[in-house]
């Protein structure tokens, strides 16, 4: 049996209220979908309640789920939309920008070190500011485009670019620090 065929399985399972089958899709992708929580809301607990939250919001409305997209997918969009919700309600600032703005760090393309560990990426991005963080990951990890991400949180394409690009330049600075040259 294939992975998918197996998965699908679990989903008609679930969709019957099955326990057990309910139990294993957690199983399946409860570690994925954390990752991607503390991500978006940087702290262990609120990432907890996210992942809790959005596991709640599967088992509710999987009755929807069609399989047009894979079901990682389509939790995935679940998880992210409950973080975006829930960083919306602490009210996490992006800053607006004028039109005509031509962003300076786009001049300033500086690479990072290749030996920077990937483990060192992943505490720097955590000092970012929250709306860098938030735009950082859903566009360079999560693979969203700037239209969609404008979309999802209600902000220019233009906002999320220099955000993004700010992020970028900020993390780059971060990395330089002897905090995270040390931890290689």
């Amino acid at each position: 049996m294939t992975v998918a065929a197996n998965h699908k399985e679990i989903i008609e399972a679930c969709k019957r209220n099955d326990r057990q089958a309910q139990f294993e899709l957690y199983r399946l992708y409860s570690k994925a979908m954390y990752n991607i929580a503390l991500r978006m809301v940087k702290n262990s607990q609120e990432a907890d309640d996210m992942l809790q939250n959005s596991f709640v919001d599967v088992f509710t409305h999987l009755h929807t789920f069609k399989y047009q997209s894979s079901f990682g997918a389509w939790m995935k969009r679940i998880v992210i939309n409950n973080c975006i919700n829930f960083l919306r309600k602490k009210r996490f600032e992006l800053t607006e920008l004028q039109e005509g703005y031509h962003d300076r760090y786009e001049e300033e393309e500086e690479a990072i070190d290749h030996s920077t560990t990937v483990e060192a990426v992943k505490n720097a991005l955590y000092d970012l500011p929250e709306g860098y963080r938030v735009i950082f990951s859903l566009y360079a990890l999560e693979g969203y485009d700037h239209g969609e991400i404008a979309q999802i949180l209600d902000i220019s394409e233009s906002t999320s670019k220099s955000q993004y690009s700010r992020a970028k330049h900020k993390l780059r600075r971060i990395l330089k620090t002897d905090t995270y040259i040390n931890k290689k």
